[in-house]
């Protein structure tokens, strides 16, 4: 439940009631849509009692509704306070969860960047909480004749990809294993971890080197290191990684890539607003 906050100088309630006199409209939809608005607008996160005086609704019905759309993946809940925010699955569906605050526009230069610096194609990934995977919302594929390639809006494993386990290892214990309980660990490769044990110490290394890696754990050949990027309350946002054939990965590049994909993420972390 989030804390109480002063509402916006100048703003006044948008009734719910007086949305719902335009004819075939449902109450409960219509309330939820004002409040993801709200949440929208607010460009960052907002407090339970803020949105339930700008939607002119009580606080018990804010919160309901927000917990309805919360178990969808379109808003979700970050800091020690509470606060709501958009939720990743808005992104899917195509909808307001980048553009707020121009994630796509600002860090695809740095992705480029990567991309050069460690001649790899370099991915950029967010949480579908809803979904309980990873989605790859953009990337810069490198030069090379063999390389990665996975469509935007593509899905990944958690337990079996870079991006994935670099959420996982940012995770309480008590989150992951929801996780891993909705979607199951399954075998991709060989290499998989489908052992709950094997894959707990594979992200306790992964919280202790600062990056996760994928070691033809999704396909066959392939390798992929990646780390995370935060927000202001300091939670995992986003995920950025690197991919490529174990041609060109080696065992000895790795860490040489990892520091690199440390650093990238760390600089996205700053310009987003999340601190060093």
């Amino acid at each position: 439940m989030a804390s109480s906050m002063p509402a916006k100088r100048g703003k006044k309630p948008r009734s719910a009631p007086q949305a719902q006199q335009q004819t075939g409209q449902v109450q409960s939809l219509t309330r939820g849509l004002m409040l993801l608005e709200f949440i929208a607008e607010a460009q960052s996160s907002i407090a339970l009692t803020e949105l339930a005086q700008q939607a002119g609704l009580p606080n018990s019905t804010t919160h309901r509704l927000l917990m309805t759309m919360q178990q969808m993946g379109f808003v979700r809940q970050v800091g020690d306070l509470g606060l709501w925010t958009i939720g990743a699955h808005a992104f899917v569906i195509g909808s307001s969860f980048l553009q707020s605050r121009n994630l796509l526009a600002m860090v695809h230069p740095m992705l480029r960047k990567l991309m050069e610096d460690s001649g790899e194609t370099v991915n950029l990934a967010v949480l579908d909480y809803s979904d309980h995977q990873a989605v790859i919302i953009d990337q810069v594929q490198c030069t090379q004749l063999m390389r990665m390639s996975a469509p935007i809006g593509g899905k990944l494993p958690m337990h079996a990809s870079g991006a994935g386990k670099a959420f996982l290892a940012n995770l309480s214990e008590e989150k992951v294993a929801t996780l891993l309980h909705q979607r199951g660990l399954h075998h991709y490769t060989p290499h998989t971890l489908t052992s709950p044990q094997n894959l707990k110490a594979d992200l306790a290394l992964a919280r202790r080197s600062g990056f996760a890696l994928d070691d033809e754990e999704h396909a066959l050949g392939l390798r992929c290191v990646a780390a995370c990027i935060y927000d202001e309350h300091r939670e995992p946002y986003a995920a950025i990684s690197i991919s490529g054939p174990i041609s060109r990965i080696t065992d000895d590049r790795i860490t040489e890539l990892g520091a690199l994909v440390i650093r990238a993420a760390k600089e996205i972390t700053r310009e987003y607003g999340g601190g060093n």
